[in-house]
């Protein structure tokens, strides 16, 4: 059969002989791309896109009834001795209202004092002073710090009274201004432990900084697409967040795969430009296979339905695809011009490239001859014992998984704030005098006229049937829109907002209470949105696992003309992957390290996390398995058993693989250090299913199997014998030593 030289190749050799073009194109590329998202700007998707089923429905009809969308906040005044009927009670209310009103910004101030009261705990001895921010309700968190001043001297006054406010535009100024610190945080600690990695696996500055500086070019072009898509494709906030960690991790990581094989064929006397069509050649094919099997994976998000999942495959499809676009005709460039001068480092002022005494990763793990001597002993007993491996690492790994089965996912309420901050304390210090009230269930209601006599009284007679079943209860409020052709009915709703019993009061007003009495109504709110979300991804989960699944066998079955190897990359992904989740419900909803990780668990797993965490898992694990796979196949393919192919390919990508490895788990551990519990979710959930995934899976459940297995590993039916064979690697002659570039004084 005809061996057809793989693309990756094609594109190296052509950016190696053509260096400067490749270099001024990307550039070129990049400063376009940027130039252009800064004009365009991204487009972030609407509150109702994020929404699937009957809240979609809601909050497309509010968004489309030109409906002032007001940011309405409350100040608490609670006393453990005086009731509402005190004068001190009455003083400290009063204090508040002419305090806030004194600021300017606020309207439609109301107290329990006033003719249309605002609501009174059932033991009066809790209140809320309710308002509206003046102007737009999107930036009401940039006015709303004088108010919060008003507030705060109010309760300085009466310090034998809990004063404290909540709402919309309060919580986007303190909760969304410490997110942001947060993110800042992370993005400046992944960069320098990022390099310092880097750093510890070359030995060089310049080899540390290329890995960087060419992932984040692909991050900024990348973000600069999403500009122009998101035009067609509206996108969630934190995408961008997301892009950052995804691009950082994959970007980092192909140029660590591509720059190590080209450093190994130098060291065995390669040219430098067959060093790097080698690298292109076998690296870069590793690189494409990957890039293209993440790809496929984070576009399983599209099959949600789901509008914040569609972004994030959206974004993290174009931050991978100009990853690999860079590695594939930048890097080899870069190498192609830098030559040996990659491995310079300064000494006393003098750059030099000699490498003898560094203390490097390779050097750590005991490479010599590009193999190392730490994974070539961890591997032996791997290869003489298969079958005792496989089932220690698979039954732990599995015990693992056990307690995934016990994942109760549920919607994010405040409890996902963790920290000292005085507003999440406020509003939950709310909903325990007032349940239900930061969460209500939102009716709603669209009709020629809504004032009319008869709607009138049928949202009059929604509210009495409503509190009649016991599971709804004060604030009502009811707004309408100033063409009178759309009303929102805010009801408070019973349960914490994320348990069944905020669920069954969503079913309640669904199937009995508005049929009744205002038939066509929609319910939307934070409880009915987490019910429609949850309904939404039973229906999706097999077709996007089924996609991800049945795509990434075929890559893997096209790209390694094996069967197995397609079936059992599969299999042990989906292990990886099991194991992570059950190492989040241990950590997160039993409690298992929380003095440690400094967190409260709140009992559950973010809804969105479990499907985010296996499609970007899925994609990210390829990483390692193609690459590993790729130098088995390339050894195997020159003549060695398989059991010699794998302790060859194992130990020869110890170096990269544990680097990358720690990449990414460092990167995402950072996000642990986040105040929200849903970050912290992600970037332990990450980062461990990253670390099983490169030791347990790749060291030892991957070699015990191929071993077992022996030459089944490359079984292919022969009637898909028609599938193209490419090239993995070389079949040059080892040649005598090049003299390397001299140093530089």
């Amino acid at each position: 059969m005809r061996v057809r030289r793989n693309l990756a190749a094609s594109v190296g050799g052509w950016s190696a002989r053509h260096r400067w073009w490749a270099l001024l194109i990307w550039v070129a590329f990049v400063a376009v791309a940027t130039f252009v998202g800064s004009v365009v700007q991204t487009a972030e998707m609407k509150g109702y896109e994020s929404a699937n089923g009957d809240s979609r429905v809601a909050g497309e009809i509010l968004d489309g009834a030109e409906y002032r969308d007001v940011a309405s906040e409350v100040v608490l005044v609670r006393s453990d001795t005086l009731t509402v009927a005190d004068p001190a009670f009455r003083s400290a209310v009063e204090a508040v209202t002419a305090g806030i009103t004194a600021t300017g910004q606020v309207e439609n101030v109301r107290s329990p004092y006033d003719a249309e009261p605002a609501p009174v705990s059932q033991d009066q001895r809790s209140t809320l002073v309710q308002f509206d921010m003046k102007g737009a309700a999107d930036t009401a968190g940039e006015r709303v710090q004088p108010v919060l001043d008003a507030v705060a001297k109010a309760a300085a006054a009466h310090p034998g009274l809990r004063i404290g406010q909540a709402g919309g535009a309060s919580a986007d100024k303190l909760i969304g201004q410490a997110l942001d610190e947060d993110f800042v945080r992370a993005e400046q600690l992944s960069l320098p432990i990022t390099i310092g990695i880097l750093l510890a696996a070359f030995g060089a500055l310049l080899a540390a900084l290329i890995p960087v500086a060419l992932a984040m070019t692909a991050i900024f072009a990348a973000t600069g697409l999403l500009a122009l898509t998101s035009q067609l494709l509206h996108v969630d906030g934190a995408t961008t967040n997301v892009m950052l960690l995804i691009g950082l991790a994959v970007g980092v990581d192909y140029s660590l795969f591509y720059i190590m094989r080209e450093r190994e064929e130098r060291a065995k006397g390669r040219s430098k430009r067959r060093a790097v069509e080698i690298a292109a050649a076998t690296s870069g094919r590793a690189v494409l296979v990957s890039g293209i099997t993440v790809i496929v994976a984070m576009a399983g998000m599209f099959l949600t339905g789901n509008g914040v999942f569609m972004g994030f495959a959206e974004g993290t499809i174009l931050v991978v695809l100009t990853a690999v676009v860079g590695s594939l005709t930048v890097l080899p460039a870069l190498l192609s011009l830098i030559g040996d001068k990659i491995d310079a480092r300064v000494v006393h002022g003098a750059v030099r490239v000699a490498t003898r005494g560094r203390v490097t990763w390779r050097r750590v793990l005991g490479v010599r001859g590009g193999e190392s001597r730490i994974w070539a002993a961890v591997l032996g007993p791997v290869l003489r014992w298969p079958v005792v491996s496989i089932v220690v690492s698979a039954g732990l790994l599995v015990a693992l998984a056990i307690p995934a089965f016990g994942l109760k996912p549920a919607a994010t309420t405040i409890d996902d704030l963790q920290g000292d901050y005085a507003i999440a304390e406020t509003f939950k210090e709310i909903e325990k005098a007032f349940p239900g009230g930061n969460a209500p269930a939102v009716v709603v209601v669209k009709a020629a006229d809504v004032t009319t006599p008869e709607m009138t009284a049928a949202i009059a007679e929604f509210k009495r049937q409503a509190f009649a079943t016991g599971e709804a209860n004060e604030p009502f409020n009811v707004a309408i829109n100033p063409d009178k052709t759309v009303a929102r009915l805010d009801i408070a709703i019973k349960g914490t907002g994320s348990d069944e019993v905020s669920e069954h009061a969503v079913h309640t007003l669904r199937d009995k209470v508005i049929p009744a009495t205002l038939p066509g109504a929609h319910v939307t709110g934070n409880t009915a949105a987490s019910m429609d979300f949850n309904d939404q991804m039973v229906r999706a989960l097999p077709l996007v696992f089924g996609f991800v699944l049945l795509l990434a066998f075929l890559l893997l079955l096209m790209s390694f003309r094996s069967v197995v190897v397609a079936i059992k990359a599969i299999l042990l992904n989906l292990l990886s992957v099991a194991a992570a989740y059950g190492v989040l419900v241990l950590v997160f909803q039993k409690g298992y390290g929380e003095s440690l990780l400094g967190f409260q668990s709140t009992g559950t797993i973010t809804d969105w996390l479990p499907l985010f965490l296996f499609v970007i898992l899925f994609g990210l694990s390829m990483d390692y398995h193609v690459f590993i796979l790729s130098r088995i196949r390339e050894a195997y393919d020159k003549g060695m058993r398989t059991e010699d192919a794998v302790r060859h390919g194992i130990t020869s990508t110890a170096g990269v693989v544990t680097s990358a490895a720690l990449i990414m788990v460092a990167v995402f551990a950072v996000f642990a250090t986040l105040s929200m519990l849903s970050f912290m979710q992600m970037g332990i959930g990450l980062a461990a299913a990253i670390l099983i995934d490169a030791t347990i899976v790749r060291a030892i459940l991957l070699p015990a199997t191929m071993k077992l297995l022996g030459d089944w590993n490359w079984y292919l039916p022969r009637w898909l014998d028609w599938l193209p064979q490419l090239s993995h690697g070389d079949d040059d002659p080892t040649p005598a030593p090049e003299p390397r570039e001299p140093a530089l004084v």
